[in-house]
């Protein structure tokens, strides 16, 4: 399976899963779940992106896996496996190539890699062992999801078949591991920091009064998609006028007119890691006088 962005070596998630496994309990496994696709209408669906847990424990970037970590497993080739939706001929021509299991420990460094069909009866084998059982949920302070996610329904599904273990909570973990970056991940950030500056750069040519700010959106994305980036790493915001002061604008629909600027909140994502930039610039190519003195206060600020 090929991904716009370059590979990243997989010692990099080797670290990531022994620095998470030891902060488990003893006999402790926990499991995530790939994010679902999510449909659109009728046979449309949105692009799909990878939860951020698993791929920073696996690097497999690829829908309906699932990642176990087993450290006290009795057999060695147990304390850590990967289970992947199996391909063939008919799925690599309707959707492209997947990974295959020898692709798949290139890429995570898991040598034990299983189809997702063998999942429930594996799977079964191993919760005989195990006393504890971590799951991982979404337990950011500002997640508002309706959505019933593949982990929520897991997580259903494991309680339901398996009462009598103790039940723990991942995601307080893998939140004080993720706030301390690798040196692989800084670069990675940087790269797409680097995408966003060569978007902006791009623009200090491009805008002038008359152009649309759904224009200035389209031409920061043809940079970051030319310099291997996916898009955006959130909905950008492009606010020229009175449109700034609305908080989150993301209408981005207004013409641009002589004498006003343009708030600018975009960043470029890489490899599923994110920058996020902020920036004001004005229409006309120059700062008013009056202009310049607040955006100086601002900076200095």
């Amino acid at each position: 399976m090929t991904t716009k962005y370059e590979q990243i070596p997989s010692s990099l998630f080797v670290k990531n899963r022994k620095k998470f496994a030891e902060k488990l309990l003893p006999k402790s496994l926990a499991v995530f779940n790939s994010n679902d696709i999510y449909p659109i209408s009728a046979d449309s669906t949105m692009p799909f992106q990878q939860h951020r847990d698993i791929f920073y424990l696996s690097g497999v970037d690829q829908e309906e896996s699932i990642l176990v970590i087993f450290p006290d497993a009795y057999l060695e080739e147990n304390r850590e496996i990967l289970f992947l939706r199996e391909t063939n001929d008919h799925i690599a021509v309707w959707e492209g190539e997947k990974l295959s299991k020898d692709q798949a420990y290139e890429v995570s460094g898991i040598k034990t890699v299983y189809w997702l069909s063998d999942f429930d009866k594996i799977f079964k084998s191993l919760m005989y062992e195990a006393e504890n059982v971590y799951l991982n949920k979404n337990e950011h302070y500002r997640s508002a999801v309706e959505t019933e996610l593949r982990e929520d329904r897991f997580i259903k599904k494991v309680q339901a078949e398996f009462p009598m273990h103790n039940y723990k909570r991942s995601n307080p973990i893998l939140q004080r591991l993720r706030s301390i970056k690798e040196p692989e991940e800084l670069a990675l950030i940087q790269n797409a920091c680097n995408i966003t500056e060569k978007g902006i750069r791009r623009l200090l040519s491009f805008v002038k009064p008359g152009v649309w700010e759904y224009e200035i959106e389209a031409e920061l994305i043809h940079e970051f998609v030319r310099n291997r980036s996916k898009g955006f790493a959130y909905t950008p915001i492009i606010a020229s006028g009175n449109n700034a002061n609305v908080l989150h604008y993301i209408a981005n629909n207004m013409q641009c007119k002589e004498g006003d600027l343009i708030l600018l909140d975009v960043g470029a994502e890489y490899a599923n890691y994110s920058s996020d930039l902020t920036r004001t610039i004005p229409v006309s190519g120059k700062y008013s006088e009056r202009q310049k003195e607040i955006y100086n206060s601002v900076l200095r600020f």
